[in-house]
């Protein structure tokens, strides 16, 4: 036999060699039809062995096949969720989660770690009966369940009626499905924190003086969070250390080890000064006239509610810097979360730290290239930048970084035709994007991505806008086309013939009467408007608005007010507006399903009985009451707040599931918030013990 096996082939190979010795002989002879036909026949056999082993793998939850987990699923009676978040896109973990969530089926535990799970939010469960004023059986004593309120013990008062309540309460009637009454002996209560905590790791601090500094690097008062630490075991209930809450200056005083550190909640690092754990206190900084209180301090003195720093007199620190961690609802603006994605350019670029000159990398770059902030510092300088035709040039953050960019007048772009200029992860305050009235005739692009351009340009002390009239960008260029993605900005101007797209945006002029969106001269009509998933908040005058989708228009006219519609646009035989709240004296393109008006005709449809019974004034009456009702209502109004632009959990359903998918309207549409509730609805029914209610609280 001369005949050589293909060790490419080991399938053919071994099929080859079952055959006689005389038959490979003469396929040797023959120019080996024989092997051809035994490689082809090796091919299929091959294919049904992967079969074979997929097969046999498929008996697993862990090794099958991604269609194959709905399907052993149902075999345990495994319900499907919405697929809104990383855990419940893929079946296949809670799958395998199934028997160990079962085995401790309608305990406190099971019913927490099923609430993280399906909702991707931090949970607590409460069993209420445990905190239910009881006479004491002396078999079973329960000394720390008083009737009396102990005024020593600081931290149960402070916790009252959160999450984390140590106090007892008398019995309460109300239904717990309600979010009314808590504290009964059947009732479970599931506390969701619905914002998540965002680190900004070694920024400047901001100088007020040299005693005096700020966390936040706008020079308001910035609320400190907590870093919540993972929870690794599913019999343990979430402490707040597990979980992003608002830090309060006695919980910090009491617990400093547990929140201060590198690794921890928030941190602080000076050349010339002693920041360890032992040279830092927790004090009462709040104003005290020009000044503030509890000045001068021995030590380095932190005040987490209020985000201040004091050190002691006569040692000014230098470079002093600060890790901490702000609350938020969604990875949105810039901040220390995955940007790696929406990089627009890839190949080298120049790095830029703090202390070098942004406008000279600017200048180097502006032909084509990439410029990288490589920290979360703080640069003050004048910037512009001035592209050649057809350069592409990026400046942004690094990946979970988002430095401040504190510009000393407006940042002015030249674009000349057919340049791209993208903006990534970057803080501005201070000045307005403005992209000049130069260049050739022709088309250009500029791209905002995780960008943050603070409202009003700047903030006081108390976070109020410093100029809520002046908008953030201004385009003066036509033929400009703007992209906005994942964005916070102040109002927008831009001319005729320019095109402005924005996603999962909030656009805020400050207030519902303000212009967040028009011409130069804040009256005419501004470029051609799409907008997808977003929030504006003030008066939109548009040339045309091509689509208006999932978005809320909260715009109003103030008495005597120049525009005579709140959101205008001029141009209607074109375009649709979809599925978002728009006021109904609005001039817009052909509405579908928005609201108030789909609640408007439900409530006048519903009143019309017997059809066409209603008067004039009825008819007015019930569409005022009605429009009076369907408004958006936000938690936070003002950029620096936590819960800044979320929906507040009375808004109505209309608007909190009123999106084409039932998710919610406005910028934070992507966090799916009905989606998740409803997933740990479809839950509690199977793990929820016979004869208990549960109630779902938000905590934030």
């Amino acid at each position: 036999d001369s005949t050589e096996g293909d060790p490419m082939n080991p399938e053919a190979d071994k099929l080859y060699q079952l055959l006689p010795a005389i038959y490979r002989i003469r396929d040797a002879e023959q120019n080996g039809a024989l092997r051809a036909l035994c490689e082809v026949l090796a091919e299929d056999i091959a294919a049904l062995r992967e079969n074979l082993d997929q097969l046999y793998d498929d008996q697993f939850i862990e090794t099958c096949a991604d269609w194959v987990a709905p399907y052993i699923g149902d075999l345990i009676g495994y319900r499907t969720l919405y697929a809104v978040t990383d855990r419940t896109r893929s079946a296949r973990a809670e799958v395998a989660n199934t028997i160990a969530y079962r085995r401790r089926k309608g305990t406190a535990t099971v019913l927490e770690q099923l609430a993280r799970d399906v909702t991707g939010w931090n949970a607590r469960a409460v069993e209420f009966f445990q905190w239910l004023e009881t006479s004491q059986y002396m078999n079973h004593l329960r000394p720390t369940n008083l009737s009396t309120v102990d005024l020593r013990n600081w931290e149960a008062l402070e916790r009252r009626d959160t999450a984390f309540n140590a106090i007892a309460h008398s019995v309460d009637m109300r239904r717990i499905e309600t979010q009314q009454g808590r504290y009964n002996i059947p009732n479970v209560g599931l506390f969701l924190w619905r914002l998540d905590a965002f680190a900004v790791r070694r920024s400047p601090a901001f100088r007020v003086d040299d005693e005096r500094f700020l966390f936040s690097p706008l020079g308001n008062n910035q609320p400190l969070f907590t870093r919540p630490q993972s929870e690794t075991d599913i019999t343990h209930l979430a402490e707040p250390l597990n979980v992003p809450e608002p830090i309060s200056r006695r919980v910090l005083d009491t617990y400093l080890a547990q929140y201060y550190g590198p690794q921890l909640s928030l941190f602080l690092e000076a050349d010339n000064l002693d920041t360890s754990l032992e040279k830092v206190q927790v004090c009462n900084l709040a104003d005290n006239g020009a000044t503030w209180a509890h000045l001068p301090v021995s030590k380095v003195s932190i005040d987490p509610v209020l985000g201040r720093i004091a050190v002691p007199p006569g040692t000014p620190p230098v470079n002093l810097r600060v890790t901490y961690h702000y609350g938020f609802s969604m990875p949105t603006g810039g901040g220390s979360y995955e940007r790696g994605k929406t990089f627009a350019l890839g190949g080298g670029f120049t790095s830029v730290m703090q202390g070098q000159s942004l406008q000279a990398a600017l200048t180097a770059a502006q032909a084509g290239g990439i410029v990288q902030i490589a920290d979360s510092g703080r640069y003050a300088e004048t910037l512009s930048v001035n592209l050649p035709a057809a350069a592409k040039v990026e400046v942004r953050a690094a990946n979970e970084h988002r430095p401040t960019l504190e510009l000393n007048d407006d940042w002015t772009i030249t674009l000349a035709p057919e340049t791209e200029l993208t903006l990534n992860g970057l803080l501005i305050t201070g000045g307005r994007l403005r992209v000049v009235a130069a260049g050739a005739v022709g088309t250009r692009i500029l791209r905002l991505r995780h960008c943050t351009l603070v409202p009003g340009l700047s903030l006081t002390r108390e976070g109020e806008p410093v100029s809520p009239s002046v908008p953030s960008l201004v385009i003066e260029r036509e033929g400009t086309t703007i992209e906005i993605d994942h964005c916070l900005l102040g109002g927008i101007r831009a001319v005729d013939n320019t095109e402005v797209s924005m996603t999962n945006t909030l656009v805020d002029a400050a207030s519902p009467t303000g212009v967040a969106y028009a011409a130069l001269d804040g009256q005419a009509s501004g470029g051609v408007l799409n907008i997808v998933n977003c929030t504006v908040i003030g008066k939109a005058h548009t040339k045309r608005l091509d689509l208006a989708s999932n978005t809320i228009f909260a715009a109003a006219l103030a008495p005597g007010d120049s525009w005579s519609h709140p959101v205008w646009s001029e141009q209607n035989q074109q375009g649709c507006c979809r599925f978002s709240f728009v006021p109904l004296n609005s001039i817009v393109p052909r509405r579908y399903r928005c609201q108030p008006d789909l609640a408007v005709e439900a409530a006048l449809l519903e009143a019309d009985q017997p059809k066409g019974s209603l008067t004039g004034p009825q008819t007015e009456a019930i569409t005022l009451a009605t429009q009076a009702r369907v408004r958006p209502a936000f938690t936070g109004r003002r950029y620096g707040q936590a819960a800044y632009g979320q929906l507040a959990g009375h808004c109505p359903e209309e608007i909190l599931r009123g999106a084409d998918d039932e998710s919610e309207m406005g910028v934070f549409h992507d966090v799916f918030a009905p989606q998740r509730a409803d997933n740990l609805h479809i839950r509690l029914q199977e793990y929820l013990r016979f004869g208990l209610e549960a109630g779902i609280f938000y905590s934030t």
